[in-house]
């Protein structure tokens, strides 16, 4: 049991470290696609063994839970592997035709499977203390990807970056020492015990809002999400790409982990709260997509506009809700790397992401239109695409609680969305380009070409057939949803008591 949960950690360091050794060699580019296809193995066994057991947890150096390093999964953490060895898979393929000598050679590799590995850690660890390791992990990987290059917009967009991310690391922090204070523990299976016998329930609520502030940077929530559409479009298409899917939702993530299964017993207040950063989270990021021309920001704005959809099934605490809120994770994930993907086909193929000064798209390269269509319709939410089934499972559930207000602004930032989607399709697919540039595929070399494409014709599948056959993703993620709301399982797993 210790391996198949240690796997998918020990994988992205080793294949960083391959790559580095090996990033003058020719060959020593592809360490990176071979080391992710693992991952992508090693995370299917974990899922199985999940689907099988329903929680599985480890300790690592046989020390008893809550004294040593946990592991655990259960079917939110499992799939969340699965999706982020995906991504990986896909992005690493991708940057074979993407990212430069020069930035392969100052160690993009090794620094994208370290960013992985914390991505991984993040879902797979049962305690804070190494929650906050895996976010520094993260943090450390990022922001070297995000310079790596050195212009100034990518040192402007890193420094914003950074300097929030760290102001969120500081409360996080503060509030596991007080945590830790209050209960003499950070396990969190044994928090989940231990913090509802706090007799100072008010200082619990104060911790639980240090959390929240923490976690929602991580997350990119109103108002907390400006350094988002000012770092995301200044590195490398690949990096944008494993940002834009993967790393908002690690803090949508810890938010989810806490608020079930730490911070429950004042519901009234902390998700009433959270119902309303969800609702000014949907409405000021598509309302920041609708007013940028460059596409990278347009979809950068819709990462934070679509993060409050998450939220709001986290809000509401329904099954359904969360059941929403996991299927939308998974959803989204896919189809924003993809769209930061083709974003990076176009750029290569017109010279600019900028909608004023490209053009013809449709008329000269028909398959990265059509490509761009199934990500851009399923994040607007159109029938029978996969976003629709996550709006139509999020906003039943609002209208199951009778929570009218909040349908109704997902309902409006869903068409709104379809506005933004539009004028990325006018603009840079439907008109022609402005100095009469014929923006052909053709002018890739077949190699490139492929490299390019493939992922994004792979991510585009993924997308239709979770669209056209929800069922057992539904299905999954009601009892993921079942899992958080009912922690029992997850208790017995890490602590060895009876459910």
């Amino acid at each position: 049991m210790t391996w198949l949960l240690a796997t998918p950690l020990i994988l992205p360091f080793l294949t960083a470290v391959a790559a580095f050794l090996l990033r003058t060699r020719p060959t020593g580019r592809w360490i990176s696609v071979a080391g992710n296809l693992a991952l992508l193995i090693a995370a299917v066994l974990l899922m199985a063994r999940v689907l099988d057991e329903g929680v599985v947890a480890a300790q690592m150096g046989g020390w008893p839970a809550p004294f040593g390093i946990t592991l655990v999964a259960d079917f939110l953490s499992a799939v969340m592997v699965v999706i982020t060895a995906i991504t990986a898979l896909a992005v690493s393929v991708y940057a074979l035709g993407d990212v430069r000598e020069r930035a392969e050679y100052l160690g993009y590799h090794a620094l994208f499977n370290v960013l992985i590995g914390g991505v991984s850690g993040a879902f797979l660890t049962g305690d804070l203390f190494n929650l906050y390791v895996w976010f520094e992990v993260m943090l450390i990987a990022s922001f070297g990807l995000l310079v790596l290059g050195g212009s100034k917009a990518q040192i402007d967009g890193g420094v914003k970056y950074v300097t929030l991310n760290l102001i969120s690391t500081i409360l996080f922090l503060s509030g596991i020492g007080l945590l830790y204070g209050m209960t003499g523990t950070l396990n969190m299976a044994d928090l989940a015990r231990t913090v509802p016998e706090v007799e100072n329930r008010g200082l619990v609520t104060v911790v639980a809002m240090m959390f929240m502030v923490a976690f929602g940077v991580k997350a990119a929530v109103f108002p907390l999400f400006f350094w988002l559409p000012a770092s995301y479009h200044t590195p490398a298409f690949s990096v944008s790409a494993v940002f834009a899917g993967l790393l908002t939702k690690v803090g949508v993530y810890a938010l989810i982990r806490m608020f079930t299964l730490v911070f429950a017993g004042d519901t009234g207040f902390t998700h009433h709260i959270l119902l309303w950063v969800a609702g000014l989270t949907m409405l000021t990021g598509v309302l920041g997509a609708a007013a940028q021309n460059d596409i990278r920001k347009i979809l950068s704005f819709h990462i934070v506009s679509q993060i409050g959809y998450m939220i709001m099934g986290l809000a509401l605490l329904t099954p359904l809700a969360l059941a929403g809120a996991v299927f939308y994770l998974v959803h989204h994930i896919i189809v924003k790397a993809n769209l930061f993907l083709i974003a990076g086909v176009a750029e290569r193929l017109v010279g600019s992401t900028q909608l004023g000064q490209i053009g013809g798209l449709y008329k000269s390269a028909p398959l990265l239109a059509l490509l761009f269509l199934i990500p851009a319709f399923s994040l607007a939410g159109f029938p029978p695409l996969s976003g629709f089934w996550a709006k139509y499972v999020l906003v039943a559930a609002a209208l199951e609680d009778e929570g009218w207000i909040i349908a109704g602004v997902a309902l409006v930032v869903g068409l709104l969305t379809i506005f933004s989607m539009t004028k990325i399709w006018a603009e840079a697919f439907w008109k022609a380009h402005p100095e009469g540039v014929d923006p052909e595929l053709r002018c890739l070399d077949r190699e490139t070409r492929n490299h390019l494409l493939l992922p994004v014709a792979g991510l585009a599948a993924m997308t239709l057939v979770i669209g056209f056959f929800p069922e057992p993703f539904v299905a999954f993620a009601k009892e993921a949803a079942g899992q958080l709301l009912d922690p029992s399982a997850y208790l017995a797993a890490v602590l060895g008591a009876e459910p």
